[in-house]
């Protein structure tokens, strides 16, 4: 739910697809980094995750949610090539 209703349509079409999908196959270390991941800004989560698309592939936002930044940007990558 708090995947889908962000309150910023770009972070409800990127995450929810997302926990609809690969969040399910994910051990529960990139859960908990999901879930810390939740409670940051859209805005900043957007910018975070659209650096990673395109090729670009810059790690920014806090270190240690760049593996679960990183999964969102593969899969919003591979939903993109269709």
């Amino acid at each position: 739910m708090r995947s889908w209703r962000r309150g910023m349509k770009e972070m409800d079409l990127i995450l929810g697809p997302f926990a609809d999908g690969p969040l399910a196959t994910l051990d529960p270390a990139m859960v908990e980094r999901y879930e810390a991941m939740l409670s940051e800004n859209d805005q900043d989560l957007y910018r975070w995750i659209t650096a990673r698309i395109g090729g670009r592939g810059e790690a920014v936002g806090p270190a240690d949610l760049v593996p679960i930044l990183d999964a969102i940007a593969v899969h919003v990558e591979e939903k993109r090539a269709f």
